[in-house]
């Protein structure tokens, strides 16, 4: 996701009335909804001699709502004992009460989550995302509307804590007999699901035109198992998405997509043409017509999650990790598995994807190939790098007549970094590998193309600099070509630019993304492998932003220095790549 919205940019779906888009009442007539989870009905009135009530208004897909969770459990823990009462409230049609049961006892949610069916109370309140939360003095009168605070939003989160604590400021003052001092905040998160019918047919239905669009450009992220936080698996599902999909179509934030348009054809590239965008668009505004189920495609086919396809063979780290619910202070340092591949003769591997087993606390994995005898995964030549993972990020797809070489007797060593999310867990990641049919032509290879100063700690990033610039560079020392580019930056990352600077002097922009989005570290696969005559230089730059404009900065006040945990920095221009050259002499 990308940046903050305004509150409300999408038009309302067909039979949904207008009236929950203004402010909530005054004051909040009592209501009395379902405890899934605790198989008894929850009423208002039951709570009048509470000093506050908190109504939040949750979901379970929606990732913004799983950040703020922990979160709501804190304030409870704060405010239960000063007599203030907290509700969740779960208005989305699609989530059903065995569901939100399921979902409140996984993440152990210390106040009750009632079913809303048909969004009666989300509608009484004017409530429109999830997470948010309304504030009721002893009155029941609406004091307080907005987010929880502002840690985490559209495309970033602030590392630490919040610079402002919303809920918590407006308690405070309401229980301290004070005037509210801000009444209203916007709301980061998804939009609720409200309870929509359908239309029979009309001029753009799912299956004959929507489906495939959902099929191709959206399931293999939004798929369990996947980094899509919701499925798109279906009719049913688009139908609950729908206004989430509208949001995020209109807006560019879906598919994620950050190259400039105007540099470089690639293979990989997300983003739905114009027609896409106005079919889906259409299907919405048109009453979300289901139509003849002999319109709709063929389901798509996906083998047990691997988005590779079936692998010819899959390793598996040795043992399982211990991830620590909470961040020691220094981080947790990278862990290192080492796999034997016991292959008797050299492999030839075009396709590899490397899959987290605890999606939620594996920030990334790098898989080395490391040949007999050497101990280091990296070697300082490059070249092996056999696939990675990373937010946003998509397996190894290599060209046809192209493969990268797994030695005989080599071994697969797998970099794990982990960040703990508040709950104890146990990793055992893996990585599948399809291999070339044939022999291949050419062997690709994977450099990181890194400024050495900045490696070295010589150089830094200063405290407060908006757009600190470094640069690196790499030259062909042969003829060769470019396969495929990835920025990598952390949460100070703003811009990153790759260009090739050739012998004859002329300077062209390979790569441009003017908008580094470090949950969506995306991997640009070009359509057809660039040709790099010898003494090409592929020069990168790229510039970050350590002043407190960055909502992502864990700290402004300080220099910032190379380093493996998040809140340092790195600047890496990974670059897979070719020289022309028989991969097999």
């Amino acid at each position: 996701m990308t940046r903050h919205l305004p509150l409300v940019v999408l038009l309302a779906l067909p039979g949904l009335a207008l009236g929950w888009l203004a402010d909530p009442p005054a004051k909040v007539e009592p209501f009395a909804l379902p405890d899934p989870r605790a198989g008894k009905t929850v009423d208002l009135k039951d709570l009048a001699g509470r000093k506050a009530v908190v109504v939040a208004f949750v979901g379970i897909e929606c990732p913004l709502n799983g950040q703020f969770l922990p979160v709501l459990a804190g304030l409870h823990a704060e405010y239960d004992k000063q007599g203030v009462a907290f509700l969740g409230i779960n208005s989305n049609a699609h989530d059903t009460p065995d569901k939100v049961a399921l979902h409140a006892a996984r993440n152990e949610v210390p106040f009750p989550i009632l079913k809303d069916a048909g969004n009666k109370v989300a509608d009484r309140l004017g409530a429109e995302r999830t997470p948010e939360v309304f504030v009721l003095d002893p009155k029941g009168t609406v004091v307080y509307r907005g987010r929880i605070d502002d840690q985490f939003g559209f495309g970033f989160a602030r590392p630490g804590k919040p610079t402002r604590r919303d809920l918590a400021v407006a308690l405070d003052e309401l229980l301290a007999g004070k005037p509210i001092s801000v009444a209203k905040t916007k709301v980061d998160g998804c939009l609720i699901a409200r309870a929509t019918t359908p239309k029979a047919d009309g001029a753009v239905t799912y299956t004959r035109d929507v489906a495939a669009i959902v099929q191709n450009r959206c399931q293999a992220c939004h798929r369990p198992g996947q980094v899509g936080p919701m499925p798109l698996m279906g009719y049913d599902d688009a139908v609950a998405w729908s206004a989430m999909i509208r949001e995020v179509v209109s807006d560019g934030r879906m598919p994620p997509w950050h190259a400039d348009p105007k540099y470089g054809k690639f293979s990989n590239d997300r983003r739905l043409t114009d027609a896409e965008k106005k079919t889906l668009l259409a299907w919405i505004d048109g009453g979300l017509a289901r139509g003849d189920a002999k319109d709709a495609p063929p389901a798509k086919e996906w083998v047990d999650g691997w988005r590779i396809g079936k692998p010819d063979v899959v390793f598996e780290m040795p043992r399982e990790f211990t991830v620590p619910a909470a961040m020691p202070k220094n981080g947790v340092a990278y862990q290192y598995f080492t796999v034997k591949t016991d292959f008797a003769e050299d492999k030839w591997v075009t396709l590899a994807e490397a899959r987290p087993g605890a999606a939620e606390v594996v920030h990334h994995i790098l898989v080395f190939i490391v040949p007999p005898g050497q101990l280091l995964p990296i070697d300082g030549a490059g070249g092996n790098v056999l696939c990675g993972t990373a937010p946003g990020d998509s397996p190894l797809v290599l060209p046809a007549g192209t493969a990268k070489r797994v030695p005989a007797g080599a071994s697969l060593v797998f970099q794990m970094h982990y960040t703990p999310n508040g709950k104890e867990q146990k990793d055992r990641s893996k990585v599948g590998i399809v291999f070339a049919k044939e022999p291949p032509k050419f062997r690709v290879q994977t450099r990181p193309i890194i400024n050495p100063t900045f490696l070295s700690k010589l150089d830094k990033i200063p405290a407060g600099a908006d757009n600190y610039e470094i640069v690196s560079e790499f030259t062909f020392r042969k003829d060769g070509k470019v396969v495929h580019f990835m920025p990598h930056m952390h949460l100070r990352g703003k811009d990153f630019r790759f260009e090739a600077h050739y012998p004859d002097g002329k300077k062209e922009v390979l790569l441009s993304v003017p908008r580094f989005e470090f949950g969506w570290q995306s991997v640009y696969r070009f359509a057809e492998p660039l040709a790099m005559p010898k003494g090409t230089k592929i020069h990168c730059v790229a510039h970050f932003d350590n002043s407190a404009k960055n909502p992502n900065n864990p700290d402004a006040g300080k220099d910032v220095f190379w380093g493996d945990q998040t809140w340092e920095e790195m600047m890496v221009g990974w670059m897979d790549f070719l020289y022309d050259e028989p991969a097999v002499p």
